[in-house]
Order: C-alpha cells, then structure tokens, then sequence
C-alpha cells in the first residue's frame, strides 16, 4: 500500500513545511492553532464565530491533543507548536495524495500535476479548514462509485461537511449521480447509507462540539445561517460575480488552466464518450456557480474543487501524450512546471512573510522581557486584524491586544470595528484607548506597518525601532512593505546612557505638552 507514491508525496508536502513561510489567511491561525492552544493550555484568543458557536471544534481539538502531548513531554516549545501542527496536516495531504493518484489509475500526469500545483503546495501542509476539507475531497473521490455500488466515500463527505459545511456544494451533482445510477431503491439509498452515515457522523461531531461549547450545538446550521442567511461573511469584502471566472480559478489553477479549458472543451463535446470527466466538470461549475451567488469570494474557497479539475486535465493530457511528439511533452511538462514553480516560491518564499518572521523574535521577547518597572511585555499591535498569529505562536501568557473587527451583530447604525476606527484618525485612536499614566500601563512594544510611522509619529517618540522585517513587494494604504516592532525607552538605561555621551536624543517621557499624555 505504502509504495514510492506515497513516500515522494510526503517528501514533497513535508518539504512544504519548511518552504512555505509565508502568511496567506487568518483563518490558518485564529480557527485552529489558538483554538487549540486555548483548549490545551487555558490562554489564546477566541473570534466572535466560536461565541456564536458557528466553528467546530473537530480540527483544533486534535491540534490540542498534540498541544497536551508535548507539553506532558516537556517539549512545548514556541517552534514546535507552530512546526508539528503543520507536519500532521502535511502527512494527511500527502496520503489525499495518493488517493488522487490511486483514482487517476496511477498515470504520470496525474502525480506530476498534483506536485506541480503551485496552489496545493503553497497551502497543502497549512492549518486551514479549507486544506482539511481538501484533503477529505480527495479521498472520497478515490472511492467514489463510478461501476460500484460502494458508499465509503459518504464518510469522509459527512465528516467534511461538518467540519465545514459548504462542502457538500461540489457533491451535490456528484450524490445526484449516485442516487440515479444505483440499482437500490432511492428510498432505501438515501435511508440506510447517505441519512444513516450522516447522522452517526453527525452525533460524532456535534457531541464534540458541544462538549467544547459547554451546550448543545449544531454548528454547521449556525455556520450557514451566519455566512448565508445574514450574509455576514460580506462584511470581509465583496467581489463582483464573475470574479471566480476572472480571477480566482485562474488563479488556484495556475498555468494548468490551459490544458483544463481545452479538456473541458473536450468533455463536453464528446461527454458520452468521458462521461465521468462530463460529470466532475458538472460538479465545478455548480460549485463556482453557487460560491458566485454570495457577495463574499476567497480563492480558498475553490481548494474542493481543485483536484476534480486537475483530475480532467490529467486524463486530458493521458491522451494527448499518446498522440503528441515528445518534444511537445517534455515542452508541456517543463512549461506547466517552471511557471507553477516560480508562483509556488514567490508566494511561498516572499509574499507576506513579515507578519510571520516578527512572531519568534516576540516569542523570545515575551520569554525574556521585563521593563524598568520589572513588568512583563505587553504588547500591542497596531496594524489590520488578525494580521499575524497571537498567542499560538509566542506561547508566553503575557498581555497582548490586537485591533478588533467583529462585524455588526446588532445592525448598529453607521457602524464601524476597531480597525476601522484606528485607521480613520490612528492618533486620535491612540489618546482615546491607550492610558496616560502611569508609564507602565503603556505598551512595551508596538508591532506595526512602516506606513503608519508618519503618522504615528507622536506615540512612536517615547519607543525606540528594535527590528524590522521585509513582509510584501507591494505595500497597501493599510499593508506596508515591512513590519517594525518598536519598543518603549527605558528611562534609567537612557538616563545612564545620557550621562556618557552627549550625542543620545532621548525623548520626555512624561512631556505635559506630548498630545499622548493630553487626549
């Protein structure tokens, strides 16, 4: 079972780990990493979705089994916490993987375009509930009946589902299929396996969920009734609808794109001829037709379907080769793995990588630090929400604040979050929620953007710029090129210092005519 495929894919998602240092989305942190560090060692943030008990605890609660493990093993380490998380998630991509290639019936192309896919490789060892949901996709594909009578693959739908219920969309006309080709009665079908898998699924999952809630809750119901009823995932922004068809699965698919067109082509032309690629095609179009309906896009959301349309392209390609010249593939190859691996190390190397660099050195800070007062770091961060990890990642109990952006629950009139306030008037933000005596109750260390340095320039005076780290090419209004952490003046080493040199500019401390100290 175990054979050389599988061993070269954990190769390549292990090799993932290391490679991919780079930030993508919150949710790879703040739905699962600080779930489970709060679970397991009684500190760490939780979003307003886990009050409103619309998360499911299944996937952190396993990364907060591996938390107790290390910790009863002395070897809850900062660096191990972030590091093991990802090595797991790795080794569950790796057998989705061979499971792809099992149902691709072993072909070349199928194993070289699922290592290829840049968009794989760049969020296939990450801690998101998308990966996990991809990663299930995968393996009831590979069961999926297409000349059986076979229902394993309802289980690791059913699970998928409740970790994260929209992605039951993408089997919607796949279920469809089954229920219709089946020599069993539709009635006993959807009874005696899809309801009956279903609920036993079910009593898992909400029996774990309710269990962490502290009552009983239906999560997946609370999920969708928040995301779709209220509609309050467009509070994180809103694309036009033909943004999945302009953008995003252009993007997720990379260069791929161009064989998949030209298979789709091909599976629609002559759909009784490749009727199970007629039917995966099916099952994406539904899918990006339904994700189109809902203000709010993200190319996460197309993971599910990746591999059906990388199923299509291989099985293209299969037959093409058997045709083409062998210069023709070794030029289609060498194309499809050079751009892919040049967006794979881009996006996996360089892009959004300060948020992320600045976490070990405040790790090692919160660890080490105490101020003049012999107080412990307090440190506050000053840029866009959920811009980097929290406590997951520093594994210090010390006090730390973010800027919040919660959406309007209560339909309060001209409504604004946290961040939105900060960023309106960033000083006049300051003199309102930051104290001004005594010293001690201010920060001791401020995490930001560069592009918020001129205009922070007045609170920034009493902290002194302590390192600084590269984070994107392309800098925002709100993103800037490099996150700086800055921390406050000791005033007896500036005192001390001062009495040494003459050169060192050390700013009052206690200025009456600061505006920090007059809000």
């Amino acid at each position: 079972m175990w054979n050389r495929t599988f061993w070269f894919f954990v190769a390549v998602r292990i090799a993932s780990v290391f490679l991919v240092t780079t930030w993508f989305v919150p949710d790879e942190y703040w739905q699962s990493l600080e779930v489970a560090h709060r679970l397991a060692f009684g500190y760490g943030h939780l979003t307003w979705e886990w009050a409103a008990g619309m998360r499911s605890y299944l996937y952190p609660a396993t990364f907060a089994g591996l938390y107790k493990l290390l910790a009863l093993v002395g070897l809850d380490s900062a660096e191990l916490l972030t590091l093991l998380p990802r090595i797991l998630q790795a080794c569950l991509s790796a057998y989705a993987d061979y499971r792809f290639h099992v149902w691709c019936r072993q072909s070349k192309w199928s194993t070289f375009l699922l290592a290829s896919s840049w968009c794989w490789f760049y969020v296939g060892s990450r801690t998101l509930a998308n990966t996990l949901e991809t990663s299930l996709t995968m393996i009831a594909l590979s069961y999926f009946p297409w000349a059986s009578e076979c229902t394993r693959f309802l289980w690791p739908v059913a699970l998928s589902f409740f970790v994260r219920p929209t992605s039951v969309i993408p089997w919607v006309p796949l279920c469809l299929y089954h229920i219709k080709k089946s020599t069993h009665p539709t009635w006993e079908l959807l009874l005696k396996r899809y309801l009956l898998i279903g609920l036993l699924t079910g009593a898992l999952c909400v029996g774990v969920d309710s269990y962490f809630h502290g009552a009983v809750v239906f999560s997946s119901y609370e999920f969708l009734k928040y995301n779709v009823l209220k509609g309050v995932g467009s509070f994180y922004g809103e694309h036009p609808w033909y943004w999945y068809l302009s953008a995003g699965l252009p993007t997720v698919l990379g260069v791929s794109v161009l064989p998949f067109l030209a298979a789709g082509y091909e599976s629609v032309r002559h759909r009784k001829v490749y009727k199970e690629r007629a039917i995966l095609l099916l099952s994406v179009c539904f899918t990006v037709l339904v994700y189109s309906l809902l203000a709010h896009k993200e190319f996460r959301f197309l993971l599910p379907v990746l591999p059906m349309c990388l199923f299509i392209t291989a099985d293209y390609l299969a037959r093409w080769s058997r045709k083409a010249s062998s210069k023709m593939i070794w030029f289609t190859a060498l194309l499809i793995l050079s751009v892919n691996g040049l967006m794979a190390g881009y996006t996996g190397l360089v892009h959004q990588r300060g948020t992320l660099d600045v976490m070990p050195y405040l790790a090692t800070t919160a660890k080490d630090y105490r101020d003049e007062f012999n107080n412990p770091a307090k440190i506050l961060f000053l840029m866009p929400c959920h811009s980097t990890p929290f406590y997951s990642h520093v594994h210090q109990n010390v006090t730390m604040r973010f800027l919040h952006c919660e959406p309007n629950l209560t339909d309060q009139p001209n409504y604004l979050d946290e961040a939105d306030q900060f960023y309106a008037n960033p000083m006049g933000w300051v003199r309102k929620n930051l104290p001004v005596h005594p010293l001690s109750a201010l920060p001791t260390h401020v995490v930001t953007f560069d592009v918020l340095e001129p205009q922070l320039k007045d609170f920034l005076s009493i902290y002194q710029e302590k390192v600084a780290f590269f984070h994107t090419d392309y800098p925002t209004e709100r993103v800037g090129g490099f996150v700086k952490v800055y921390e406050r003046y000791d005033r007896n080493a500036a005192a001390g210092a001062s009495s040494t040199t003459s050169t060192t500019a050390v700013p009052a401390m206690e200025d009456e005519s600061d505006p920090l100290y007059n809000p």
